[in-house]
């Protein structure tokens, strides 16, 4: 059975070509609709609106739905290469030049290192988030600044990475891993929207220890993992740990 069978369809929009709306449906192999109504048996639909691709929820059909967005985020700077200040930079080290985030999902921590100019690579093994990463990339590639520049925009790799890992030719100096923990159990704020839609989807990463081990052996020098501030270390006592808002990087250096 495919993998998104009864969750997923591709909804398409009359502004674009039926042929691209076609091809992104046969890729997923899920229907493709040209109108839905709250009798359609799916509950998640991609579909092209204003000039990116869009994962939208029956709720958010009429919002506007949730893409890859490559802006900076509040507080960060617009300039290349960013300041490498804060938090994650410091985890990541500031005189590292290679990473891969091994857990790409909405790619915000993902673009954030890319703009404090390390070299990137992706990682994802969704075929839906696959599919709007491309679509960011692609637009991502087609700003101004990153054309002026002549900068290439991070490799995005599909797969399971524990699998792509384990198959790495050339060790980067960091991997990068910020897996999905389960919700706090205490009344608390509830998770982005973003988030509750890839947990249904996707649900919660079961492997991610495993991911952890992988980790290790394939880097060079270091593995970040971002957890919650709640969460206990995935690996143990970490070599460093740096700390946000209501979350924090471990650093486990390789001996």
């Amino acid at each position: 059975m495919p993998e998104y069978s009864g969750k997923l369809a591709v909804l398409h929009n009359e502004q674009y070509a039926l042929n691209v709306s076609q091809a992104l449906a046969d890729r997923l192999a899920v229907p493709l609709y040209l109108n839905v109504d709250k009798n359609t048996a799916e509950d998640f639909f991609l579909s092209w609106r204003d000039g990116c691709l869009k994962l939208l929820d029956k709720e958010l059909l009429k919002k506007g739905g949730l893409t890859v967005d490559i802006e900076p985020r509040n507080g960060e700077q617009r300039s290349w290469p960013a300041p490498k200040n804060g938090a994650l930079a410091q985890a990541i080290g500031r005189k590292t030049k290679t990473v891969i985030d091994a857990t790409t999902g909405w790619a915000q921590d993902s673009l954030h290192i890319f703009r404090m100019g390390y070299e990137l690579r992706c990682i994802e093994r969704s075929a839906v988030m696959l599919e709007l990463l491309g679509d960011a990339y692609l637009r991502l590639e087609q700003l101004d600044w990153v054309q002026r520049l002549s900068l290439s925009v991070p490799e995005l790799i599909a797969g399971n990475a524990i699998g792509v890992l384990s198959e790495l030719t050339e060790a980067p100096e960091c991997i990068y891993i910020d897996p999905m923990f389960p919700p706090k159990r205490k009344k608390s704020a509830l998770p982005k929207k973003s988030m509750l839609i890839l947990r249904d989807l996707l649900g919660d990463d079961m492997d991610k220890e495993q991911l952890f081990s992988t980790a290790m052996q394939a880097t060079a020098k270091r593995v970040v993992v971002k957890s919650p501030d709640y969460a206990e270390p995935m690996g143990g006592t970490p070599s460093a740990s740096f700390k946000g808002k209501l979350l924090r990087y471990d650093v486990y250096l390789k001996n």
